[in-house]
């Protein structure tokens, strides 16, 4: 079963927030425990796969050491980039 992308504005919102992440060299975890949100939900943010609320959106810039200007900013940056190549994902036996 995998996941559905909402959108391919999610799926830049998801790479703004992943690119914010990795330049505060934070794991989606301490993102997660510092925002107040799950790890899980953290990634499923970063993938695109849900629609996260305004509340949502203020506790990751609080999380990120970031204005929500700013992770704006950068979605709207990222619109002309190509969609990231998928990973396929390989079955261990």
């Amino acid at each position: 079963m995998s996941a559905v992308i909402q959108s391919s504005e999610h799926e830049r919102l998801g790479r703004a927030v992943r690119e914010l992440r990795v330049r505060r060299g934070l794991s989606q975890e301490l993102l997660g425990y510092r925002s107040g949100l799950h790890r899980n939900y953290v990634g499923a943010i970063e993938r695109g796969e849900i629609n996260p609320t305004f509340r949502v959106l203020m506790k990751l810039a609080h999380g990120l050491d970031f204005e929500l200007s700013e992770i704006m900013q950068l979605w709207e940056e990222r619109s002309g980039d190509p969609p990231p190549r998928r990973r396929r994902r390989v079955r261990s036996r």
